[in-house]
């Protein structure tokens, strides 16, 4: 009986489990329809939050969910277009508020006394460096576009500049459609080339750029000259295809000189004898023409800029030394001329770098039908930085990548013997200095 009642017992469980398991074999699962209806709700709420803490999250931040956000509703309303579609409204998001973004920005960083990063965090600079920006602007810029407050003009550009926003997105912050957003971008981008030219300081401050480079044992430099590179997308300039800008920078990473726009496959060489500086120095003469330095030991150096090995060797122009071949070796003076010639050249990587960092429209590839209007935009974000170094405003991180995708060719060309004796004479200076030490 003991056993006929175990197996009374196992009967039984297992007709229980038998109807578990029906039960959950019965159970629907979720139809295309709920989970539609589910996603649009999530959507939904998405957008309020969004609405409600757009003062409160990063520029990125609230991009990023902007851009997931408008797909999201665009594939819902995909599917709402299908046959039988689910009973509910089509998907739309929440009214923007009375107010526009920007309205409520100065509202909410007005109340506060002290700095407000978020300035930083929007607008790549502080409240008091905008201030006075816009001040030297507002002339230009009201005799522009006198329908659009000057301030608001100016925050939309910076705004698309600094974070690469697209028209749309700017329109949607300032209170602008997206003519009006473009507009304002490009007549800020005219304003700052105009107002703030004298920025590019060679010419007019050769005496602060010299004992900058006197601190880092350079005596009588006067600036590092580097290519940076900005991509452009499509086949207008080849597979790969980019713009150069040629530049020269001071040792605190200001810009100098700027030559931007020329092709990726055109020759170095050649984009340089084209450009002002050079014309400048070998034509007109009124540049780099400055007092000799005496070096203490019966020599002296003229004024002269450190330049890339795509660069020609010149003797108001020095790169560094080259192995002629593999089993060549450098002595003392070489070594310690292409050391403190290799940190120098950083200074260039750096100021492209920062300039990416800070003005992140600058940092992306560009659509061919627009790269005609890519020099000045990498012309405006040069003239920023400078300014925003007079004024004092923290860099982007130090530690920023180095922009430098590939090595650009050694110049082969003729070598300019008086070129060469210029680059001995220096290297003699730097490899006593570094004994000294």
């Amino acid at each position: 009986m003991a056993a006929g009642g175990g197996g009374g017992r196992a009967a039984k469980s297992t007709t229980k489990g038998k109807a578990k398991n029906k039960k959950r074999h019965n159970k629907k699962p979720l139809s295309q329809h709920h989970l539609v209806s589910l996603v649009a709700t999530a959507t939904s709420l998405a957008h309020s939050f969004l609405s409600q803490n757009d003062l409160l999250l990063l520029p990125s931040q609230t991009l990023t969910l902007e851009t997931l956000l408008s797909s999201t509703s665009t594939s819902l309303s995909t599917l709402l277009c299908f046959p039988n579609p689910p009973p509910q409204p089509p998907l739309r998001p929440p009214p923007p508020p009375l107010e526009c973004w920007f309205s409520r920005f100065l509202s909410a960083t007005s109340a506060s006394r002290n700095f407000d990063s978020r300035w930083s965090h929007t607008f790549r600079m502080s409240e008091h460096s905008f201030s006075i920006l816009l001040s030297l602007l507002s002339p230009f810029l009201n005799s522009t576009i006198p329908s659009i407050p000057p301030n608001v003009v100016l925050a939309a550009a910076i705004y698309r500049l600094a974070h690469g926003a697209s028209y749309k997105a700017v329109g949607r912050r300032f209170g602008l459609d997206s003519v009006e957003a473009c507009r304002a971008f490009f007549a800020v981008c005219k304003a700052v080339s105009d107002k703030l030219g004298n920025l590019f300081e060679f010419r007019s401050d050769i005496a602060r750029i010299v004992g900058g480079f006197g601190w880092i044992s350079l005596p009588n430099c006067c600036g590092v000259l580097g290519f940076g590179r900005f991509g452009v997308g499509g086949e207008v300039l080849g597979p790969n295809g980019s713009l150069l800008v040629q530049a020269l920078v001071d040792s605190e990473g200001r810009f100098l000189d700027v030559s931007a726009g020329w092709p990726s496959a055109m020759k170095l060489e050649s984009i340089f004898r084209q450009t002002k500086l050079y014309l400048g120095v070998e034509e007109s003469r009124d540049l780099l023409n400055g007092p000799v330095y005496e070096l203490g030991n019966g020599k002296a150096i003229p004024q002269y800029i450190l330049g890339d090995s795509c660069f020609p060797l010149l003797p108001w122009l020095l790169t560094p030394y080259i192995r002629s071949d593999e089993a060549d070796s450098f002595g003392s003076l070489e070594k310690a001329f292409n050391s403190v010639h290799s940190r120098a050249m950083g200074l260039v990587d750096t100021a492209f770098g920062r300039v990416r960092a800070r003005w992140q429209l600058l940092s992306r590839q560009w659509k061919e039908e627009c790269v005609e209007f890519l020099p000045f935009v990498i012309v405006t974000g040069c003239l920023l930085h400078n300014f925003l170094i007079k004024c004092s405003e923290p860099m982007p991180d130090d530690n920023v990548k180095s922009l430098r995708e590939e090595e650009l060719p050694v110049f082969h060309g003729q070598v300019d013997e008086s070129g060469e004796r210029m680059r001995d004479v220096l290297a003699a200076h730097l490899s006593r200095v570094s004994l000294r030490r």
